[in-house]
């Protein structure tokens, strides 16, 4: 498709593109096109003049407009066959009786140029294929063969004027490349308005767009802050929360430890407030431990054969402590476990009387 040369609508030039992508090239231009319709009017003129200077049809005719152009572009189809006669070409009517009585089919034709009022477009055969060369396109339209004959109906129907152009046209680089290839055309050309009007629609929509964009930049920072705001305040909560079992832990510890020692004191007496000397406590646990021997001295004589209940192991914590507190060496790490166990007993304790 790249080595067709293809004009696109400027102005209203349709003629000038006409020929030129008919001859595949910049062959004409504005001014020789204007050089041949003044020629075409001073020879009308001319004929005109052969029935009297003076006559009133040359004077009409003198004050009539010229037929052959106009100041916006447009070229007639005298100027257009003359242009062609330079290279040998000739136009001739497709629908007129004398060309249907040939009965040619078009396929085996090389060119048209179609007219419809003011606008002007060839269709030509490249290499092995039709192709649409209308201006108002935005590139070549590929016309398949058994499309060709329906296309030129269609245009009729809509009163175009089709001419067909006999002789050799001149060689060009596009009809020998596609001599030996065939294009395939995956999307067919717009018309040029139809492009410019969807560039505008989409220029229309990017705009609006970004207006909308611009208009909720502020609505959505601001839902962004307020997000951020809701996380903070959730992680506060958290901490709070956080805080606050932490606190509630703490005060049960301290009932727990203050439960403890208030069953510490009822049971064993000589763990009291008052802070006792080594030697005191050595002594305390020598007279606890000869009372003991005594009692089961005394129950072994009572109850021979049996096993004394009191050499078994305490199972309260408050027996225990006074077990440890009997022994002579207790070291820290069991008396840390006492007062564990103590506590926990004392907790399941006091829960247990709130649900009394």
């Amino acid at each position: 498709m790249e080595s067709i040369f293809h004009e696109k609508q400027e102005g209203s030039l349709c003629a000038q593109h006409c020929l030129n992508n008919l001859l595949q090239g910049e062959y004409f231009s504005p001014v020789e096109l204007s050089s041949i319709a003044h020629q075409l009017d001073e020879e009308e003129r001319m004929r005109m003049a052969e029935g009297g200077v003076t006559s009133e049809d040359y004077r009409t005719f003198l004050q009539q407009p010229s037929g052959n152009m106009d100041d916006s572009g447009f070229f007639s189809i005298q100027v257009i066959s003359n242009a062609l006669k330079v290279w040998g070409l000739e136009l001739i009517l497709f629908n007129s009786p004398e060309y249907q009585r040939l009965r040619i089919d078009p396929i085996n034709e090389r060119s048209f140029i179609c007219n419809y009022k003011e606008h002007w477009f060839t269709v030509r055969k490249l290499g092995k294929q039709w192709f649409n060369l209308n201006s108002l396109l935005t590139g070549p339209e590929l016309i398949s063969d058994t499309y060709l004959a329906l296309f030129l109906a269609q245009l009729q129907q809509e009163g175009y004027s089709i001419f067909v152009v006999k002789g050799e046209l001149p060689d060009c680089e596009a009809d020998q490349l596609l001599q030996m290839i065939r294009v395939q055309q995956m999307h067919r050309p717009k018309l040029i308005g139809e492009e410019l009007a969807q560039l505008k629609d989409q220029r229309v929509q990017k705009t609006d767009l970004e207006r909308v964009l611009e208009a909720n930049d502020g609505s959505v920072m601001l839902d962004e802050d307020e997000e951020d705001l809701q996380r903070a305040l959730a992680l506060s909560r958290q901490e709070i929360d956080l805080e606050d079992e932490e606190a509630d832990i703490r005060r049960a510890i301290q009932l727990s430890m203050q439960g403890s020692s208030r069953n510490i004191s009822q049971d064993t007496p000589q763990t009291s407030s008052t802070n006792l000397t080594s030697e005191e406590l050595r002594k305390r646990r020598e007279a606890y431990f000869e009372k003991q021997q005594k009692q089961q001295q005394q129950q072994q004589v009572n109850l021979p054969g049996q096993v004394s209940h009191l050499c078994e192991r305490p199972t309260t914590s408050s027996e225990i402590l006074e077990s440890d507190l009997a022994g002579d060496a207790m070291s820290e790490e069991d008396m840390l476990q006492a007062a564990v166990t103590m506590s926990l007993e004392t907790v399941q304790n006091n829960l247990k009387t709130e649900g009394n």
